[in-house]
């Protein structure tokens, strides 16, 4: 039976991996305003197996968590634009070590 349960956990965490990679897949497609049915339908497929598996899990008595490393990396901060001061400081910066050097 434990061997069952392993073979269970490493299925999760397969698919737990699986769903994020489609996921990452599906948010690109809708960015780019493409159809993403195809994938969405795919992760709701491996949703209904998880949850199969997760039942299974627990009627065996395993409840400790499955970790997944995420894979997920969230957007970074768009750069700020620059002012009219942070160009007037640049330009300030660049006489100083124009006149530094001469």
């Amino acid at each position: 039976m434990d061997n069952r349960i392993n073979e269970i956990r490493r299925t999760i965490r397969a698919l737990r991996v699986s769903m994020l990679e489609a996921e990452t897949i599906m948010r690109e497609q809708v960015n780019r305003g493409e159809d993403c049915t195809f994938v969405a339908e795919e992760i709701l497929k491996m949703r209904s197996v998880m949850s199969l598996l997760a039942r299974e899990r627990i009627e065996l008595g395993d409840d400790e968590p499955i970790l997944v490393t995420c894979l997920y990396i969230p957007r970074r901060r768009p750069p700020r634009k620059p002012t009219v001061d942070r160009l007037l400081q640049s330009r300030n910066v660049l006489a100083q070590r124009v006149a530094a050097t001469a």
